[in-house]
């Protein structure tokens, strides 16, 4: 027996986690108390990644998929080989629009995701189709409008507000803020603090608010435009803050005045005392902040909701302060920008469509596919990410990754996805390799978190910076060694001369400028070689703590590492090598905030013309298509279930089908009574369901939960496939982020 340290996987906290292990099994699963940021937290879903790491499913083998549709063993060298070959006769035969990739890293799977991408360099594609881009994409266009740049991003003081409001979120289930079951008990016991909930059911967050607006499905905007309308009405917005920090207020406020707040409280159907509560409540608060996730932007109108959520703190100016909504810088860039105003910017063959920090939305994928004709994508890589499932409209991708002339799917089991691959490689586990966590957002205090493997490979599995460096050599990108490199790696002593290392690194590429988009690989290769405990992956850490550090110098030494200009940076690399239960590498203070807004005059310019049009246009919302009379809501949080990472239904002790909830009024309608199938049927598609009566949800509304729908050792698909429901079309005109929470459906008993 022994006890290992790791982290959870399972959703963007990534709680510190010590793991007690005999052989080659998780034997049980605790909080670690020395983790500096969620100091001993854990929910029941960590609880259960033994069965994430352990399960019969795993893959062991390189997999090739025969004419006949079954799959043979293979070698990593006969994969790669015949890999790299069709991957470069596509290149030369149709160019880099012919690739594109999917995934890049789960939840806490982010380290391999630089590698990947150097696969598309290699490929002259700039096509990235990732999960993000169906989730945030509309969230972070704005934030480039806003605050200048689309790497800018938001985060919420939950712990320090007087005032929370949650929207369109439920981190009871979902967390997203730390350690959130504990700090939502803080604030509900707390007689001094307000908690509201915007959700149209009623929670189990919804269940400790002081005030649950419990919204109609769809009618977000017309809430927030309200809510907003009161404030400015009673002057109640901090023209102050506004004058010193902001521009273009006056077209904001000519909007509000306009508002009919009576008309659009009665369409969201909740009650006019309480929305004029919350909007007094939230604008003279001492302190307040929000917290938003899918529920506002997997609906209607989602890239003018997020608008309007990040107005109500920024017009009462709670941003840039303690309790409020803050930005906040990352060791590792998750983010990026590309801004399609800009004549260089790569658009798609078919639905010229512009990327989104960098990334595609997967809606527009199967038609990039099928329909671009000459100019469609024919090959791909799908990277920890089960498309079939996960992405909107299930038939669609089915019908165009069957088209592609190569598809390559890299996981840890044979995911649906990977059943329709021509070549299966199998991914080492999220415990048995060097993995961080990358969704390291908080301020002013930041952590991040460098995961030791706690067991070897399964099989003959390989880490994805293997699988890909490997690649990468056998496409003839670069050469299968670099001894210069590698002897000044080996001989460096200590911390402070991995500079003599970068320096010469620098002038390798400078010397060779096609290498550069191959770094990763590189530093894999070399420095990688002389890191302690096999850490090679994690070599491409180096210089991004360096770059860190000569960005954020204050931060970093408040943080408690030491060092002078040029070696603040390697001391914090190696700090983060050092550290098992992770560790805080800056520490901001609020008046930083500014200094990381991105417009030359450091101010949120808050007048965005297309937002302004789509707010114009609110009062057209188009009525339910008729026959269709519910409103599902698809991709609901709960106690058992998660991402597509776990693949043994035994890890579920409720819920084993991921039943529909429907409200008993609706449910005598139709004729169901609990645990009795329903056909539940959009424009797209109809699956069969378990009823689950429940009077959380709204007369008119059913839930779905994510997660279901694998197939576990060959058998049928358990639980609901929700995307064989959701259409593609169905999404934000603007940036495509599908309307997964307003489906129209119709149901039948």
């Amino acid at each position: 027996m022994r006890t290992e340290k790791a982290a959870c996987i399972l959703c963007s906290r990534n709680c510190g986690l010590t793991m007690d292990i005999e052989g080659d099994r998780i034997v049980r699963i605790k909080g670690d108390e020395d983790h500096p940021l969620t100091k001993g937290y854990i929910c029941q879903k960590a609880a259960r990644l033994g069965h994430y790491q352990n399960h019969p499913d795993r893959l062991q083998q390189p997999l090739r998929r025969e004419p006949d549709g079954r799959f043979v063993e293979v070698s990593w060298d006969e994969a790669l080989d015949d890999i790299a070959q069709r991957l470069l006769a596509i290149r030369n035969r149709h160019g880099g629009e012919a690739f594109a990739t999917a995934g890049g890293g789960g939840q806490g799977n982010h380290l391999g995701g630089a590698y990947l991408a150097q696969i598309r360099a290699a490929m002259k594609s700039r096509y990235n189709y990732n999960s993000l881009a169906q989730e945030k994409t509309g969230d972070f266009w704005l934030n480039g409008r806003l605050f200048g740049s689309q790497t800018c991003h938001t985060t919420e003081d939950v712990e320090h507000a007087d005032f929370v409001i949650f929207l369109g979120c439920n981190p009871y289930q979902s967390h997203g803020i730390p350690n959130a079951r504990d700090t939502l008990k803080e604030i509900k016991k707390d007689p001094a603090r307000t908690m509201v909930v915007i959700d149209p059911r009623r929670t189990e967050t919804a269940r400790q608010a002081d005030i649950h607006l419990q919204l109609k499905p769809g009618t977000d905007a017309f809430l927030l435009s309200a809510i907003l309308s009161i404030i400015v009405r009673e002057g109640l917005h901090d023209r102050a803050f506004l004058a010193a920090h902001c521009t273009g207020f006056d077209a904001i406020e000519n909007i509000l005045l306009n508002v009919p707040v009576a008309d659009y409280v009665a369409r969201a159907d909740v009650p006019l005392a309480d929305v004029e509560r919350v909007a007094r409540g939230f604008a003279t608060a001492r302190a307040a902040c929000l917290r938003v996730d899918l529920g506002i932007q997997h609906t209607l109108n989602s890239t003018l909701n997020s608008y309007l959520e990040k107005l109500l703190f920024l017009i009462t100016g709670h941003f840039g302060k303690k309790g409020g909504n803050n930005l906040h810088t990352s060791l590792v860039p998750i983010f990026s920008h590309t801004d399609e105003r800009k004549q260089n910017i790569k658009r798609t063959v078919y639905h010229n469509m512009f990327p989104v920090s960098g990334i595609m939305p997967p809606n527009i994928l199967p038609d990039e596919i099928l329909l671009a004709g000459e100019r469609r994508i024919r090959a791909m890589i799908v990277d920890s990410c089960n498309p079939l499932l996960t992405w909107p409209d299930t038939a669609a991708f089915e019908k165009a990754f069957s088209s592609l002339e190569l598809l390559v799917v890299v996981d840890v089991a044979l995911t649906e996805t990977a059943r329709l691959a021509h070549y299966v490689l199998p991914a080492a586990s999220q415990f048995e390799k060097w993995e961080f966590t990358g969704f390291n957002l908080e301020f002013p205090v930041n952590g991040f978190h460098l995961r030791h493997p706690l067991f070897a490979p399964l099989g003959n599995s390989l880490p994805e910076p293997e699988i890909y460096t490997r690649l990468l050599e056998k496409m003839g990108v670069i050469p299968a060694s670099f001894p210069w490199l590698e002897k000044i790696a080996r001989h460096e002593p200590d911390a402070a001369a991995h500079l003599g290392f970068l320096a010469a690194l620098t002038a390798t590429l400078m010397r060779n400028k096609k290498l550069a988009p191959y770094g990763a690989s590189i530093l894999y290769r070399t420095l990688g070689k002389a890191l302690p405990d096999n850490a090679a992956a994690a070599a491409l850490l180096l210089p991004l703590a360096v770059d860190y550090a000569n960005q954020h110098p204050a931060a970093v030494r408040r943080a408690g590492h030491r060092g002078n200009r040029l070696t603040l940076g390697t001391a914090l690399f190696r700090a983060i090598l050092r550290a098992r239960s992770g560790l805080i590498f800056s520490v901001h203070e609020f008046n930083d905030t500014w200094s990381l807004v991105k417009h030359e005059d450091r101010r949120v310019h808050l007048e965005v013309p297309e937002m302004l049009e789509s707010w114009r246009a609110l009062e057209q919302q188009p009525s339910l298509p008729a026959g269709f009379p519910f409103i599902l809501v698809a991709g609901d949080r709960r106690a058992y279930n998660a991402n597509q990472i776990y693949r043994d239904p035994a890890w579920r002790k409720i819920d084993p089908h991921g039943a529909l909830r429907i409200h008993p009024q609706d449910a005598a309608t139709i004729g169901a009574t609990n645990g009795s199938k329903v056909i539940c049927e959009s424009e797209r598609g109809r699956i069969e369901v378990v009823a689950e009566i429940d009077d959380s949800v709204r007369p008119g509304m059913v839930v779905l939960p994510h997660g279901y729908g694998v197939r576990y050792q060959d058998s049928a698909p358990i639980g609901p496939q929700i995307n064989r429901l959701t259409a593609s079309t169905h999404c934000d005109p603007l940036v495509r982020t599908p309307f997964h929470k307003y489906v129209p459906v119709r149901l039948t008993a």
